[in-house]
């Protein structure tokens, strides 16, 4: 058995960094993948890879449906099950192809790690996520105490969120010198700030009205006046714990150091929508937000387009399939104006003006109604 794991962990290595170094996959999207493949050698009893049976998959969905979620003390969820059924079909694919396994394991050995169709279409089922509404966002920025430094740094981090709808990771790891309140720009250099797809980018601020622009632009100063940070510190820095004036341990200010990941910016997130009386809602929900306030500011294609390129998008289709949903409410005021015929919708002549993917999108749509 000893001689059948240290194979399995050669072979292991070498997929993982054929998966970071010739598929781009990030560390821990690998880590991810390497934890499913370890759970799988865990319900074969670290039998060989290369002794592969049917009989396997079977029994490791078997053993998925019955774990629990350590966090949760709940049944893992179908979305983590099929997520991690996959991600070891993969590697059998990937393992079919392999000096010592390809006369052992075939490509349709491999679909046994599917899912049924009725667990598929529950796990890969959209659910509705909270967004905020952009009135919302500005009663959470009003809201927010802002006496303390830690105080200042949460409000700011709402209101640089609202402005910029950049992504928390890339929020966390921001450098100060970054930021220029007086151009309204961010750079994300993909050296420095983790962006999606380590992609290198300035971000302008979005038009979103309110006092969210003098609220970072106030944060800045303080940084740099009162805390003498400099262009390398990061934009919000970790919280700096320790034995307050009554001898409790507590938050006692900042530190100089960047969040290691964005679970900060999502606390904070909670903690300023709940004490304003409202549902959480994520910082990456802004980002839908933002689209409805461009819908609502019925920007003509050139300013849309301008719109979801400040998202990081360099194809429209993708602001408006993946952020643009339209909520519930105006879906009732848009049904509600059309039974009044006062829904105006663009003609096929109109079409010539607008951005060539919008054109492809829309049709799409018309398609996918047809059918």
């Amino acid at each position: 058995m000893k001689k059948a794991q240290a194979k399995n962990a050669r072979i292991k290595r070498k997929y993982l960094q054929w998966l970071e170094t010739a598929k781009g996959m990030t560390p821990a999207t690998a880590d991810q993948v390497a934890a499913a493949i370890s759970a799988f050698e865990k319900s074969t009893n670290g039998k060989d890879f290369a002794a592969f049976h049917i009989e396997q998959p079977q029994k490791f969905q078997r053993d998925l449906k019955a774990a629990i979620n350590v966090r949760t003390g709940q049944p893992l969820a179908k979305s983590t099950i099929r997520s991690r059924l996959m991600a070891v079909k993969s590697f059998f694919k990937w393992l079919a192809d392999q000096q010592g396994y390809k006369s052992r394991i075939s490509h349709s050995d491999c679909e046994y790690f599917n899912v049924t169709a009725n667990d598929r279409r529950i796990a890969t089922a959209e659910r509705k996520q909270n967004v905020p509404s952009v009135e919302q966002i500005h009663h959470v920025i009003d809201a927010a105490p802002h006496e303390t430094a830690i105080q200042k740094r949460d409000r700011a981090v709402i209101a640089f969120t609202f402005l910029t709808g950049m992504r928390d990771a890339a929020i966390a790891s921001l450098p100060l010198g970054k930021v220029s309140p007086e151009r309204r720009e961010v750079f994300q250099d993909a050296r420095q700030v983790k962006t999606k797809n380590a992609k290198t980018m300035t971000t302008y601020f979005f038009p979103v009205g309110g006092e969210a622009e003098e609220i970072v632009a106030e944060w800045i100063r303080c940084l740099r006046a009162e805390l003498l940070f400099a262009d390398t510190d990061p934009l919000f820095p970790k919280t700096k714990t320790g034995l307050n004036e009554e001898g409790v341990f507590a938050p006692i200010g900042l530190t100089r150091d960047y969040w290691s990941d964005a679970a900060g910016i999502r606390r904070i997130f909670r903690e300023r929508f709940e004490a304003a009386g409202l549902p959480y809602a994520n910082p990456h929900s802004v980002r839908k937000t933002l689209m409805q306030l461009a819908f609502r500011k019925q920007l003509d294609p050139e300013a849309l387009k301008a719109w979801s390129q400040n998202l990081g998008h360099e194809d429209l289709a993708t602001s408006l399939n993946s952020y643009g949903k339209v909520t519930d409410w105006r879906t009732s005021e848009i049904m509600e104006r059309l039974a009044a015929n006062e829904e105006r919708f663009v003609t096929h002549e109109e079409t010539g003006n607008l951005p060539p993917e919008m054109v492809a999108w829309m049709e799409e749509q018309v398609r996918r109604h047809k059918s």
